[in-house]
């Protein structure tokens, strides 16, 4: 769900002692940010709640203290905390939500409904190929096989001809969103589309479909700068966490620890033994199993991933570069020399 939306709502409780459980090193808190940002949420609206509770009581010596914390927080994670709203609500009050509270006089800034509104939808890069991570797929009695994914770049049109990274190449037969049959879809839309001739075991979740002419592939390997956020030792070459990009779910291996930067990528320290908490580097990743990525410059959905181990997020990282694998486009040969023969 979250790789599907524009706007995050983080519900933080204010309470005595609910607040620093969830904010702690393992707390849910923390979790919900880092997956925000990494599946490419670029709005926030920090929701402060039961500032009704007893042990609050509308206090805003307790509302600048959570803000205080958060903003350092986001901030470490990659959000500017100047631009997202922290907003004192009573959710089962309705205090803030859609009319201001006459019980916190001493708060000046929007209400909820109020910060959803000025909030600028995103331009859509409906001008790039077409990428479409997978999220589930269906047989469907007298229907075949359906895909459903998030348009995230490019055009997806009724009748073309798709390509799965990794696994086969297929004719879209209709198109459906919300029971409503489309002509196209476009990014930000969540569509179902209708696949001829292809078993619903050759495609999964986490695939890539994307258009014939300039198809996803799977990734050899990719290089990417990687922040380590917490882990209880240190990270040596040869780790492998999980990664979770787009809707894949991964294992990948660190081959190489290439170099220890800043957080701007500014060079530190070439070929370094290990990584700790706190560190940053460049890393090159070889996943486990198939898998399609992106350098995050050209398609960003597609670029950016979390490292999990332990049950617990270690990383995060942003893909710079993809060393792909070559498989044979026999159609994108003809298309060629009839171009050339036309010309």
């Amino acid at each position: 769900g979250t790789s599907r939306a524009d706007v995050a709502l983080l519900v933080i409780a204010s309470a005595e002692g609910e607040f620093e459980a969830g904010i702690s090193p393992k707390g849910q808190t923390r979790e919900h940010c880092l997956l925000a940002f990494t599946l490419g949420v670029k709005h926030m609206i920090v929701l402060i709640n039961k500032m009704d509770d007893k042990s609050v009581n509308w206090s805003e010596k307790r509302y600048y203290d959570i803000m205080k914390e958060m903003s350092a927080y986001l901030e470490k994670v990659g959000y500017s905390s100047k631009e997202v709203p922290f907003i004192p609500i009573s959710g089962w009050l309705g205090d803030n939500l859609v009319e201001r509270s006459a019980n916190l006089p001493w708060y000046q800034g929007p209400t909820l409904l109020e910060a959803l509104d000025a909030i600028v939808p995103p331009k859509r890069p409906s001008d790039k190929p077409l990428r479409i991570p997978l999220q589930d797929t269906y047989r469907i009695r007298g229907i075949g096989t359906v895909a459903v994914g998030r348009v995230e770049t490019g055009v997806l049109k009724n009748g073309m001809i798709v390509v799965f990274a990794p696994g086969p190449t297929t004719e879209v037969k209709g198109i459906e969103m919300q029971s409503d049959s489309l002509r196209e879809a476009n990014p930000g839309d969540t569509v179902g589309f209708n696949l001829m001739n292809v078993q619903i075991k050759e495609i999964s979740r986490g695939n890539v479909a994307g258009d014939r002419f300039n198809p996803p592939a799977r990734c050899k390997n990719f290089t990417a700068q990687v922040v380590v956020l917490n882990h209880p030792g240190q990270i040596h070459a040869g780790y492998a966490p999980v990664l979770d990009c787009h809707t894949a779910h991964i294992g990948c291996k660190f081959q190489e620890l290439l170099a220890k930067v800043d957080r701007s990528g500014q060079e530190l320290e070439k070929d370094p033994k290990s990584i700790k908490s706190g560190d940053a580097a460049i890393v090159l990743l070889v996943p486990t199993r198939p898998m399609c990525v992106e350098a995050y410059s050209e398609y960003p959905a597609l670029g950016r991933f979390v490292a999990r181990d332990m049950r617990h997020t270690v990383a995060v990282g942003v893909i710079r570069s993809v060393t792909k694998k070559k498989y044979p486009r026999p159609w994108l040969k003809k298309r060629k020399q009839k171009v050339a023969a036309n010309n």
